[in-house]
């Protein structure tokens, strides 16, 4: 039986990270704020575990993001397909990435869509590589994770 996962990333600000992902990948941001306000109800969790985002609770050290297009879960809108969780460390970033995202845009697209993730936050960390007929930039994200925009 296949494992179910998501890819967690370790990071200084998890709502920045999960916005700028979310507009580079078109995922969604999961806004978790009801399930949230039904632990605070139950006396669950406190106010000390949460942080406002967008004008409403979020967790103050988590944020996720999903397809917009697998299924989710209503109550806590976790998505239960492809995701990505953010979560913060105490650490910085030091050395380069063991894993990294590749993001598929085709050979065409390659260039406009470095331009565009640069103007969300990316920085470029090289120029055009290429690999057979396989071609990419690498680029890094807000907080130095290196990904490629890849044909």
């Amino acid at each position: 039986m296949p494992v179910h996962f998501k890819i967690v990333i370790d990071c200084a600000d998890p709502h920045r990270l999960a916005a700028f992902w979310a507009e580079a990948m078109g995922y969604q941001v999961e806004d978790h704020s009801s399930f949230i306000a039904g632990l605070l109800a139950n006396g669950v969790i406190t106010e000390d575990l949460l942080t406002e985002v967008d004008g409403h609770h979020a967790w103050k050290t988590l944020a996720a993001i999903r397809n917009p297009d697998d299924p989710f879960d209503a109550a806590s809108d976790a998505g239960q397909g492809m995701r990505i969780l953010f979560q913060v460390v105490p650490e910085s970033k030091t050395v380069k990435n063991r894993l990294h995202l590749d993001l598929h845009v085709g050979l065409d697209n390659i260039d406009a869509e470095a331009e565009r993730l640069e103007s969300l936050g990316a920085t470029r960390a090289g120029e055009r590589l290429s690999e057979g007929p396989a071609q990419w930039i690498v680029m890094q994200d807000p907080e130095g994770n290196e990904f490629c925009v890849h044909s």
